[in-house]
């Protein structure tokens, strides 16, 4: 593929296209490896990432630098598996939605793109509430109320954050993807300045004594049953399963970059180089936290209210507010907007695709505090990310072993008989049955008991044990291409 002409569907079926689905021509990609960069950045430092990465420094007993080289070890493992599912898009121009069709059908991948979309509008209302904590903490610091009155676990600034939170999202949203990828530009930086900056000051408060007590601090205060060497990696595959949501639609973003070389140096910089930063940075401050205020916080906002400086209270939730909001939008709010749209793109845009995923995700974040924060951290992440995993698996082995890297554009949006994607009435049954079955497996590995040494590692399983249903069911079919291709 050489040319716009060579990326312009032909015959247009509108229950299977529409401008916001359409392949994007090479001339109109406008990312580098710099806003690859800023997409992982920002997701990192979004406050519920780094309220993830402190509590795995908590959660299970281990070295303190031993926790860390896991979260960095899985930065790798991200890399690597996002290069999988950006290759297409980076090739193609096509969105997550579009994608899928080439393993679940073009009617089928309407179910891996509902329940992506689900899974991102949870996110969405998650990481909302998280970015209202530091709008709160800027409101809070500058009105100084008096015991303040709490509903559903949140006070009346509480409500009030979390409301200006949600209409400034749906703002920039409606602004375009322009607008969106200036506010991550200048976000991601700027937060590490501020963590950076926060960081010193723990530092300061806590004594030069603290460097040299980094790897013990933690060390025995959670417990694992399963040993020190199973609790290492379950860090890791909790943190990959952080990542789920992103890894499995990261297409989404990679079709805006101009070659795959940027794409490349754009996540090795933003995942594996800037989680170790970023990491680091939590460890201190985590560690700080036990120190100088002799408990653990995990949440920054909680620390900065801690600190008691005014200026560093005012910049630090600017920021902080800056950094979840871009990742939130990225990650969690235009994924699902495709989704929608991939529904029913005749009637649904993305843009009415984000104001229902808006809409639902309102309640989701408003209920976190009282109802699904219960569930724990590192449960909830697991439990999504299990969800997600097969059909990653799934995608990954269908695109590079069953279609060996060939994919028909044209007929990614055509639904007519025995067109290439068309299966069964437009579904592949055997990728939803692999996907049945390994999602029950990957979800139960969260919560089952006698599964429960599984849990760290769902994500990993989930998305092997799909991957290799997918291609058992359809091996007769790989073996067919490769056959027709031999031929050719």
């Amino acid at each position: 593929m050489s040319n716009a002409e060579d990326f312009r569907i032909k015959h247009i079926d509108t229950s299977l296209h529409n401008e916001d689905l359409a392949p994007l021509a090479p001339e109109k990609r406008t990312w580098g490896w710099f806003e690859i960069f800023n997409v992982w950045s920002n997701d990192i430092q979004s406050l519920f990432g780094y309220t993830l990465a402190a509590t795995l420094f908590i959660s299970y007993g281990l070295n303190g630098w031993a926790v860390l080289a896991g979260i960095v070890l899985a930065g790798f493992i991200v890399m690597g598996l996002v290069q999988l599912t950006g290759k297409p898009s980076v090739k193609y121009g096509i969105p997550f939605p579009v994608f899928a069709r080439a393993s679940m059908g073009v009617r089928g991948a309407n179910f891996p793109a509902l329940v992506r979309g689900i899974v991102a509008i949870f996110w969405y209302g998650v990481q909302t509430y998280f970015a209202s904590t530091a709008v709160a903490l800027l409101l809070n610091s500058l009105l100084q109320p008096q015991d303040p009155a709490v509903y559903m676990g949140l006070t009346a600034i509480g409500w009030l954050s979390y409301v200006i939170v949600c209409l400034f999202q749906v703002a920039l949203f409606v602004c375009g993807m322009s607008w969106i990828t200036r506010f991550l530009n200048w976000a991601g930086p700027l937060v590490y300045v501020v963590m950076i900056a926060l960081m010193g000051l723990i530092w300061y408060k806590a004594g030069p004594s603290l460097l040299s007590e980094l790897g013990n601090i933690f060390s025995g205060t959670g417990e694992y049953k399963a040993g020190p060497v199973a609790a290492f990696f379950a860090v890791v595959g909790t943190m990959v399963a952080y990542f789920a949501a992103v890894v499995i639609n990261y297409g989404d973003f990679a079709r805006f970059v101009k070659s795959e070389k940027q794409m490349t140096i754009g996540n090795f910089l933003g995942l594996p180089v800037s989680l170790a930063f970023f990491s680091l940075i939590a460890l201190v401050i985590t560690a700080g936290t036990v120190v100088v205020f002799g408990e653990t916080l995990t949440n920054p906002t909680d620390i900065v209210a801690r600190v008691d400086n005014l200026t560093l209270t005012i910049i630090a939730a600017l920021t902080f507010f800056a950094a979840t909001v871009g990742i939130n939008l990225v990650a969690n709010f235009i994924p699902p907007a495709y989704d929608l749209a991939n529904l029913a793109p005749a009637h649904i845009s993305a843009r009415t695709g984000g104001f229902i995923t808006a809409g639902i995700a309102f309640f989701i974040g408003a209920l976190w505090v009282a109802f699904i924060s219960n569930v724990g951290i590192a449960a909830f992440v697991d439990t999504l990310g299990a969800v997600l995993a097969p059909l990653y698996g799934i995608i990954v082995v269908d695109y590079y072993l069953v279609r060996r890297r060939k994919l028909d554009l044209q007929q990614l949006f055509s639904a007519e008989v025995g067109s290439a994607y068309y299966f069964d009435g437009g579904w592949n049954r055997k990728a939803l049955i692999a996907f049945a079955i390994a999602s029950v497996f990957s979800v139960a590995s969260v919560w089952a008991p006698v599964l429960t040494q599984l849990s760290g590692y769902s994500w990993l399983l989930g998305a092997l044990l799909g991957a290799l249903l997918h291609y058992g069911l359809m091996r007769g079919q790989a073996q067919a291409l490769k056959r027709a291709d031999a031929t050719v």
